[in-house]
């Protein structure tokens, strides 16, 4: 596939512009940039342009009503006579999730009531039953924990040994120099540079797709200055929480002015348990809140976290609408949501609707609501998925002010990098028990592993 000059308005603002681009037959092609640089659109140029082609979307595209099954095959089912073939719509089913080891997900399961990383590996199996010479990949790995993520690295790479073409989206630099050869990098709807990823350093990446040096690299982690052990007050406590099935048991204290991290791999509690203290999920134990407005942001913004259809400002506001004798203050509604757009710098203005923005200002988005709302306590279940390096720093450097200010802030993350990045103390959920939280020094991306794995998480 090969792409001249390809440019893209919608209105004033230009999506694409006058973009160059090639995937050669067999060939696993990285395309990198910030959020808003243009490649989703590019994808979406190239799935509504040439036919024979998968797309797996950045936001999921599935049917909730219908089955897993139907999902996969949806277009391609199996018939006779008019007449649906279901016991082969399910062993289809079956062997494509055979192939990511997920037998344990029933073909005639509802999506609905799958999680996100399950829902995720339904999307991918999709495109591969399209049996497409072309694949889109647009952050497919998002949601997946790192199991997952080898069994489609290893399908990718038997994809492309047959000849199959897949451009592969992803924030994750370590990701993309895996299974990707060549590159290319988007910035601002433009082509920036494109060549072989064994030739560039990901500081040569990250100055392309931002245009200067990432801060997160060039100043270091955002670590704190003191520990827990000096931050006397508590703002929450939670002792003996549970919430079959996945939740058991977690005890901790987290303190004003610090960042706890939560790793663990998905499905491992640490959602469930994190809702379960804003009150989402029914549990027994004890939670005691000091005096503190409590706030949460999910991992899920296009399904729970944002209103899609509404304004950013509606957005920012809905928790906290300004009012004035009963009525809605539009002028004061602009003038806070405009002061959160300039505090996270979100590419947006204030009446923009929020569903045609990027993801990361999405995710910008979602975390002013909770910076309007005032909240003390601030939940946040992987606050940087999906989003770009730019975008990230930008929400690392407001959390980490948030804690300087004296906030609570609760962090889940399966990103490591992340969690070492920001946090003052890292405890680990491994099969729905929290171990005891510690510094960040005294954790390794090794020791954080095998407590996710082992036995308990102490």
């Amino acid at each position: 596939m090969k792409l001249r000059g390809v440019s893209r308005r919608f209105g004033a603002t230009i999506a694409l512009d006058n973009v160059d681009f090639d995937v050669e037959p067999g060939e696993v092609h990285a395309l990198i940039g910030e959020n808003g640089a243009g490649k989703s659109t590019l994808l979406n140029v190239i799935a509504e342009t040439i036919p024979g082609v998968a797309h797996i979307h950045q936001e999921l595209s599935l049917c909730p009503h219908l089955t897993v099954a139907e999902n996969i095959l949806l277009g391609r089912e199996p018939a006779r006579r008019g007449f649906l073939l279901r016991d082969e719509l399910n062993a289809r089913a079956r062997t494509l999730l055979a192939e990511f080891d997920r037998t344990d997900i029933d073909p005639n399961t509802r999506v609905m009531h799958l999680s996100l990383a399950d829902q995720q590996i339904i999307e991918i199996c999709r495109a591969l039953a399209a049996d497409a010479s072309l694949i889109l990949m647009d952050e497919p790995t998002s949601s997946l924990q790192r199991a997952s993520v080898e069994h489609l690295f290893a399908i990718i790479r038997r994809l492309a040994a047959r000849g199959i073409a897949i451009v592969y989206v992803s924030h994750f630099l370590e990701e993309v120099r895996e299974i990707a050869v060549r590159y290319t990098v988007l910035r601002d709807g433009r082509n920036v540079i494109s060549g072989s990823l064994s030739e560039i350093t990901d500081d040569e990446l990250i100055r392309a797709m931002v245009g200067h040096r990432h801060p997160e690299r060039s100043e270091g982690p955002l670590l704190r200055t003191t520990s827990a052990t000096e931050r006397p007050f508590a703002a929450l406590r939670v002792t003996n929480l549970s919430a079959p099935p996945r939740l058991h048991h977690a005890s901790f204290e987290l303190h004003r002015g610090e960042i706890l991290g939560i790793a663990g791999l998905i499905g491992s509690g640490r959602t469930e348990m994190i809702r379960a203290i804003f009150g989402l999920t029914p549990s027994t134990g004890s939670i005691t809140v000091d005096r503190s407005r409590l706030g949460y942001l999910s991992e899920d913004r296009k399904g729970e976290g944002l209103a899609l259809q509404l304004s950013v400002a509606d957005n920012v506001t809905i928790t906290r609408f300004p009012s004035r004798l009963g009525w809605l203050d539009l002028e004061a509604q602009a003038a806070q949501t405009h002061e959160q757009i300039e505090r996270l710098r979100i590419k947006a203005l204030p009446q923009t609707r929020t569903f045609a923005l990027s993801g990361g200002n999405q995710q910008k988005v979602a975390l002013a609501r909770l910076l309007h709302q005032r909240c003390d306590v601030l939940l946040l279940d992987e606050p940087a998925r999906g989003i770009d390096i730019g975008a990230k720093s930008d929400i690392y450097r407001e959390i980490a002010n948030l804690a300087a200010s004296g906030k609570a802030i609760l962090v889940v993350s399966s990103y490591l990098p992340e969690l070492f990045a920001i946090c003052d103390r890292i405890a680990v959920m491994s099969r729905g028990r929290l171990g005891d939280a510690r510094p960040a020094s005294e954790w390794t991306p090794d020791s954080i592993l095998e407590a996710a794995i082992g036995s308990d998480a102490a």
